[in-house]
Formats: structure tokens, sequence, C-alpha cells
């Protein structure tokens, strides 16, 4: 079945379309996926302004986000569409992963109750409706009834494609949140250790856009020019999200419009460039207190670092990540080199997790997650 699987991240930069075909072994056996195209497509400017000022809003009148909704679907469509043509395929099924709006992992009272909520939209039925084909959408509420935070979802792909016998391995996403997945040598499924790190590229984007008025830091040219101040940085690592345990989720809620102010504030008068390269650090230290406070004294069996996301295309962020990981005797690869290209990677995730609702089986991982039990994801949306 070949199956086309849409992203649009926290970076909210655009739409990933990654179509693959995907085959059941015989029996109980796991998936097998090839890959088969990848396309991105940028948001128009005025939609991407849109999208940032909806995520953890106060004041989006409710009326536009409704509207946002089907807008987003139309856009998806649009994209799957355009990919179809671009390499001569046509999918049987979707999977859309929808623009994140709000994503709360942990429960807080309202109005007498303890909720843990999520909030992806782009209306599945208008996608369906327009390619002509299943599509499954709203993956990660699902989970959170089973007793999970909802993220992360991408490790049952990570498990699937990167688990080796002999070689444990770390796989790092590094996408507006940066995520991680430990598989040690010969893991099951349950030992599995997966979580979000902290920011990956939304600091450094955000920053960015507001001292330079551009979207991103392309090439990391901005920061290698500057000048990493470490004080901020370890004030920053004081902070409880990064100090808690796994299994835990972060999102704009986490390090959004609000933290960035924060972080802006804490760099007091240092120069324009030095804010940018210290953002830029921030996201390889997290990465690395991550790996040695939760990951590495539970496992010497570790010996490869395989990055994907759109951060794996910044060279000094990756520079300053090898620095980092140097002492912890990792071994740094890119995803592409193992058959799937960086930037696909979540997409063609979304399209696995499809296809295993597609089929009725569950597709999220409790020890990443923290759920009770296994769960199918998605909602179908019928052509």
């Amino acid at each position: 079945m070949i199956v086309a699987g849409v992203m649009s991240g926290t970076s909210a930069d655009g739409i990933n379309v990654a179509l693959v075909r995907i085959t059941s072994r015989s029996g109980a056996g796991k998936p097998i996926l090839r890959f088969l195209g990848h396309a991105e497509y940028p948001y128009p400017k005025e939609v991407r302004r849109f999208v940032l000022t909806a995520m953890n809003s106060t004041k989006t009148p409710v009326s536009d986000l409704a509207r946002l909704n089907f807008l987003l679907a139309e856009l998806y469509a649009e994209a799957i569409l355009v990919t179809q043509r671009r390499f001569r395929l046509k999918a049987e099924l979707v999977g859309c992963h929808g623009q994140t709006l709000y994503h709360q992992g942990e429960p807080v009272p309202f109005l007498g109750h303890n909720l843990a909520v999520t909030w992806q939209t782009g209306e599945g039925a208008v996608v369906a409706a327009r390619v002509g084909v299943p599509v499954v959408s709203d993956f990660r509420p699902a989970d959170m009834a089973a007793g999970g935070k909802g993220a992360p979802l991408v490790p049952f792909l990570d498990f699937l494609l990167y688990r080796d016998r002999r070689v444990g391995r770390i796989v790092q996403n590094i996408g507006g949140i940066a995520n991680l997945t430990a598989l040690p040598a010969g893991a099951s499924a349950h030992e599995v250790i997966a979580f979000d790190t902290g920011p990956g590229n939304m600091v450094m984007d955000a920053v960015t856009q507001r001292l330079f008025g551009k979207p991103y830091d392309r090439d990391g040219k901005i920061a290698v020019s500057g000048r990493v101040h470490d004080r901020v940085i370890n004030e920053v690592l004081g902070a409880p999200f990064f100090l808690r345990k796994p299994p835990k989720t972060a999102g704009r809620e986490e390090f959004g419009r609000e933290f960035v102010q924060k972080f802006i504030r804490c760099c007091g008068r240092v120069g324009k460039r030095d804010i940018v390269a210290t953002a830029t650090a921030l996201t390889t230290r997290s990465i690395a207190d991550a790996l040695r406070r939760f990951v590495m004294r539970r496992s010497n069996t570790y010996l490869q670092f395989i990055v994907s996301g759109g951060g794996a295309s910044n060279p000094t962020l990756m520079a300053m990540l090898a620095n980092e990981l140097r002492p912890l005797g990792l071994e740094i690869r890119s995803s592409d080199e193992l058959g799937l290209p960086s930037e696909a990677k979540e997409a063609a995730a979304f399209a696995l997790l499809a296809f295993q609702t597609w089929n009725r089986q569950p597709s999220n991982l409790p020890s990443a997650t923290g759920a009770k039990k296994l769960a199918v994801l998605g909602k179908i949306s019928y052509a």
C-alpha cells in the first residue's frame, strides 16, 4: 500500500509530505517501509503568521480557528496532490498529523476535573474529499485517553527502522521541539526510552525573527559569528522541565513566545548575534544534558547517534552538538545515511501510524508516552 504522510510541525514553517510503500510481513511480523519520495511546501506568509498567533492564544476568535481548520485541510490536500503528480504515484491512504495549536501533556484542573489535552487542527474529512482516499488524522488523543501524554509518537517508526541487535542507537529529531528515542542493543518495545529534550529550532527561529527580521538562521551563519553565554544556558537548564524525568513532552506552551521573551531578557545587554548563538547552544546543551541524566547512565551499549529534522541541516548547530557528544563516545550519523531523508522522517512516521490504524493495529509505545496500554491511534475520514 502506498501511503502519504503529512506533517506540519511546531515551527509552523510549512507542510512536509512523504510517500512510502508499506507492506505487512506474513503472520504477526512488523510492517516493512520503503521510502518513495518527499516534498516540502512553505506556508503562505499570512497563514504562518496566523498559525503562530493562534498557538497557545488567548485572543483568537473561535470563528477564525474554525476557518483555520478547513483552510489548513485545503493546503494539506493540495500538497498531497502536487506531490503525487511530481512522483507519478497515487496514495491509497493518507496519514495527516495536522497543525498543533495546543498540547498539554500533564493534567491540570479545569471545571472540577483534571485534564490533559491536545489540539491538532486540519480537517481530515476535507483532505479525504479532495484527495479521494481515506485519511487518518488526530492521532494523539487516543494515547492520552489511555493515560499517556500523547507524545512522542515517532518512536514507533524509530523502533521499526533503527533497532539493532548489537548496537545501541539514540535517534534524535531536531524540529521545532527536539526529541529522542533511545534503543538499547536488541531492545524490545517496552525497553525503548523516548521523550522531548527541549527546544529544537523553535527558540533559535524566534530570536532570529525578533532580532534580525528573518524566519530562521540559514546555515547557522548568525550563530557562528556570535559568542555563547554559558551563564544564560546554565540558568535556563535549571528550569523544572529539564530536570523532570521522562516520559515528558513539550511544545510552545513551554518554549514559545513567553519563554523567548524571558530568554532575551536573561541575556541582558549582550550582542544580538550572541543571543542567537546562545539559543543555538541551548538546543545542543539540553540534548546532551538529557542524554547524561536519563539515557547514558542506564546502558553502555549506545554507540550511534542518528540525527533527523530541520536542525540536521544547520552546520553550526551540528558542530556544537558534535562537541557536546564527543565525551559521550557517540558516533553522529544522519538518517539520510540510513535511507530516510531527515526532513521526511516525521511525515513518514505518520504514514506508518496511519497504516497501523487502517489495519486496526496499535502504534503508541507506552514506554515512551506513559500510556497504561497500547492504543490504536487516530480517526478515519472516508472519501
